[in-house]
This record gives C-alpha cells, sequence and structure tokens, in this order.
C-alpha cells in the first residue's frame, strides 16, 4: 500500500465507522489550516488526514483498500520512475496473474509494450486541492444557507502566462534531456532490469529552461490571489462533514485542470437544542403546577418555536416525541423527530395562604395514589 489509512487516522483495520468519524474528527480540528496558518507540514498531515477519511467512511472504497491497497480496486499501475517498483500491488496478490488481474501473457506483454519507446506522454498536472473551514449556525446547518467565502488560491501569473519566464520567452533548450522532455530512467524491477522513457525531472518535460525569471512571481508560473464566492450549503449537513467544489483550488502550473477546494463543516452549539444526528433534543424545565394540571408548553424549534400539550400528573423526566420537527437528512426528502424531556421545578418560596391552599387542595388526594411513595413506606417498615 503507499498510504497506511488506518495509521493516518490512528486506528485499527476492524475499527467501527463511529470510532473512524470520531478519530478523523479529532485530527482535522488539531491539523486545520486555520489553526496552523504558516505550519506546511500541518497542512500536508490535514490533506493526508482527509484523503484517509474519504477512502475508510465509504464501505466501498474501504473495501477495496483492504483487498488490494488501493481504493479503485485491483490495479497494476505504471513504473515508477523514482524507485519503487509497480505501484498498486500487495502481498499476496501475484495469484491475480492467473485469475481477474491479467487474462494472460498477452495482457504483461501489453502493459510494457511502452518501455524503451518515446512515445509522447502527457506533462499535465492537477492543481493542488485547498481546504477550509466554514462555521455555521445549528439553524443553517439544519436549513442550508448560501455563504461567501473568501479563498486564496494560486493563479496563473499573467505576466509570463505561467511559464515562470521573463514575458514568457525567456527559456534555453533543456540540457539534461536536448529539449525532448524526455529521458530514460533505469530500473531494477521484479522482472529484471528495464529502462523506461519518461518525464525529464530537469524541465519537468517541458524540453526548456528559465533563463531569467519573470519578476511578478519570481520564476513560479503562478501568484496567490484572494477571491470571494458563493457557496450553497445544503440542508442537514453536519459537524465534520466535507463538501468538495471541483475547479475552485489552485490553478495548475503544468496545465492541468485546477484543484478542488474542500470545504470542512463546523456546527456551533446551540443555546437549548442538542444533535443527534437527524434528531434534536430538548430539556425543559416546567412549574409544578403545570405537571399537576398539564396544559400548554412552548419548546424551541429549527424553524420557529412548537406550542402543545401536556397531559395533568406528567412525570419529570417524561419524554415526548414531535414528529418531523427535527433535521431534513441530507439530500433526502425526509426529516427526524424533536425529542422534549420535562423536568418539574418546584417553588423555591410559599407563603402562609398558598400553604393553606395547598394543604386543602392536598388532602382530598388519595394516599394510594402516591405509588412509590407508599412503596417506600413498606420498605421501611420491614
Amino acid at each position: 500500500m503507499s498510504k497506511d489509512y488506518y495509521n493516518i487516522l490512528g486506528v485499527s483495520k476492524t475499527a467501527t465507522d463511529d470510532e473512524i468519524k470520531s478519530a478523523y474528527r479529532k485530527l482535522a480540528k488539531k491539523y486545520h489550516p486555520d489553526l496552523n496558518k504558516d505550519n506546511e507540514e500541518a497542512h500536508k498531515k490535514f490533506q493526508e488526514i482527509n484523503e484517509a477519511n474519504e477512502v475508510l467512511s465509504d464501505k466501498t472504497k474501504r473495501s477495496n483498500y483492504d483487498k488490494y491497497g488501493s481504493a479503485d480496486g485491483p490495479q497494476f499501475g505504471g513504473f515508477n520512475p523514482n524507485g519503487g517498483g509497480f505501484s498498486g500491488f500487495s502481498s499476496g496478490n501475484f495469484s491475480d496473474f492467473s485469475s481477474g488481474g491479467f487474462s494472460g501473457f498477452d495482457d504483461i506483454f501489453n502493459i510494457f509494450s511502452g518501455f524503451g519507446s518515446t512515445t509522447s506522454r502527457s506533462t499535465s498536472k492537477k492543481g493542488e486541492d485547498i481546504a477550509i473551514r466554514i462555521e455555521l449556525t445549528l439553524e443553517e446547518a439544519a436549513l442550508g444557507v448560501t455563504k461567501k467565502i473568501q479563498v486564496t488560491r494560486k493563479e496563473q501569473c499573467k505576466s509570463c502566462s505561467g511559464t515562470g519566464a521573463k514575458n514568457g520567452t525567456e527559456f534555453y533548450t533543456c540540457t539534461s534531456c536536448n529539449g525532448t522532455g524526455r529521458k530514460e530512467y533505469v530500473q531494477q524491477t521484479i522482472f529484471g532490469r528495464m529502462t523506461n522513457v519518461a518525464e525529464c525531472k530537469s524541465c519537468d518535460g517541458t524540453g526548456k529552461q528559465i533563463k531569467e525569471k519573470c519578476y511578478s512571481c519570481n520564476g513560479m508560473g503562478y501568484v496567490n490571489n484572494t477571491r470571494t464566492i458563493s457557496v450553497n450549503i445544503p440542508a442537514g449537513i453536519d459537524e465534520g462533514q466535507i463538501m468538495t467544489i471541483k475547479g475552485e483550488g489552485s490553478t495548475s502550473t503544468k496545465k492541468g485542470s485546477a484543484g478542488d477546494l474542500k470545504i470542512v463543516i463546523a456546527v456551533k452549539q446551540h443555546i437549548l437544542l442538542k444533535r443527534e444526528g437527524i434528531n434534536l433534543s430538548v430539556s425543559v424545565p416546567i412549574p409544578f403546577t403545570l405537571s399537576l394540571l398539564g396544559g400548554s408548553l412552548i419548546v424551541p424549534g429549527i424553524k420557529e418555536k412548537i406550542e402543545f400539550n401536556i397531559p395533568p400528573l406528567t412525570q419529570t423526566g417524561s419524554v415526548f416525541k414531535i414528529k418531523g420537527k427535527g433535521v431534513k437528512a441530507l439530500n433526502k426528502n425526509s426529516y427526524g423527530d424533536l425529542y422534549v424531556t420535562v423536568e418539574v421545578e418546584m417553588p423555591k418560596s410559599l407563603d402562609k395562604h398558598n400553604k393553606k391552599l395547598l394543604e386543602e387542595v392536598m388532602s382530598n388526594i388519595k394516599e394510594q395514589d402516591y405509588a412509590d411513595y407508599n412503596t417506600y413506606l413498606n420498605k421501611l417498615k420491614k
């Protein structure tokens, strides 16, 4: 395997989905770019954590990764001129030569048909992904919202058209590959010593080297630019989830597609409501008179305040379910429920008049109505 995703998240290979989710959230907060603005290692670690989570939180990708070392399934990747032989192999997979991986020797020769040739190869490379964190209120996460956010990304330098050279023309022919952009690299593989023609490392496959650097970008070919974009956050999104916006990352410096923008969602705690998946819960103190007599109770909801009746003699700790007043399920037309727990509150003081009235009322209530109290008295007598 090229990367040990389990080790990156600090979990075992038998970790449950909840354990993976918990480990990811903890690490994502620790290494988030907003908290490590000048720490390049933390930024790389954050990207690794996101990559590991995307694979291990998806059942199909995780299964492929566990079996083949790749989220995309069995692969017998290309030759790696930087060392390491073939990518995509994992221990015990050599049986694939006769079942599933290769259909016979023809396939083996097809894989090696490019070795020793000078066939043109694309030097394009995707731009870097960018990760940012957005904090939402519970209402925004539950109902969805459009947010305007600032994104700083690498964009092609206009002065040199992304070449890195002064005026985009100050080049000389690469002395390492004589302008071909290709070089032969000899590699020792499991099949023996082989030669592969690959992109020249000195000129990144362009066949040219910069004679004089562009003053605007100092030869980098790109400049950092901050711009504002609008992002539609869908209803039902939750803490720790990641939105990916294709093409809104950094511009490629090698004529490839732009990277992606990854938005990590954080949700503020509500002053009263608690979220558990698509369900909401709230604990409400009620006067003991309301618990005795029953009546109307007003509780907070996502869109509005909700009024409902509780029955007489409601006990403390009683839970009431209000259907459909929870959070919308992400990308589904269904809603969770609101669970209301009532806690009976006794008055702090009682004057003589009210005490006398209460005694008269309570004298009419039969003792056998107090089941728990009578059970306690019976135990006390033993």
